[in-house]
């Protein structure tokens, strides 16, 4: 195996020209060239190394780690992820109709009623970690609560309208 080039080093690429290591990770490099900017190329790719940098820390980009940092956080922590309310629903308004006339409507903001989604949503993740992590429970007993949660997504996949991004809304059973 040879070995993986330091940020800082540089190297004459026979497609993009001469550049310079500026990030790396674990399957690529980034590299900055002269003529065509930033690229990004795979560590056995073909290139002549101009000047090798001394490194003799990890090669683990601040990248990565911040990538990692951020999914550890966001699996452990109670803290909720900034979830965005689609475009069009946006200051709009959810109102409840009583089929009995002599009764009043309800109105309540969508981006309330989305934030409690949201929210629902949230602890239920904090559940499912909280299952898989126990050792109070054997597998069968994790296996049929886990069931039940997917579930409980599968029966709220109804409000995915109001999510701005696909990569968050729910997913049941058949999604997966």
């Amino acid at each position: 195996m040879t070995k993986i080039l330091a940020v800082g080093s540089r190297i004459n690429h026979p497609e993009h020209g001469k550049g310079v290591v500026t990030n790396v990770d674990s399957n690529m490099y980034w590299v900055t060239f002269i003529e065509n900017g930033l690229e990004t190329i795979p560590l056995d790719d073909d290139f002549e190394v101009i000047e090798a940098s001394e490194d003799d820390l990890d090669t683990v980009s601040f990248y990565e780690v911040e990538k990692t940092l951020r999914s550890i956080l966001k699996k452990w922590s109670d803290v909720s992820e900034i979830v965005p309310i689609a475009d069009k629903y946006k200051g709009g308004t959810m109102i409840l109709q009583p089929k009995d006339t002599s009764l009043v409507n309800k109105e309540i903001p969508i981006e309330t009623f989305f934030h409690k989604i949201v929210m629902l949503r949230d602890r239920l993740r904090v559940m499912e970690q909280k299952i898989n992590s126990s050792n109070n429970l054997d597998d069968q007993e994790k296996v049929d609560l886990q069931q039940y949660i997917t579930r409980c997504y599968g029966s709220l996949t109804t409000f995915n309208v109001l999510f701005k991004n696909n990569s968050q809304q729910f997913k049941g059973e058949s999604s997966k």
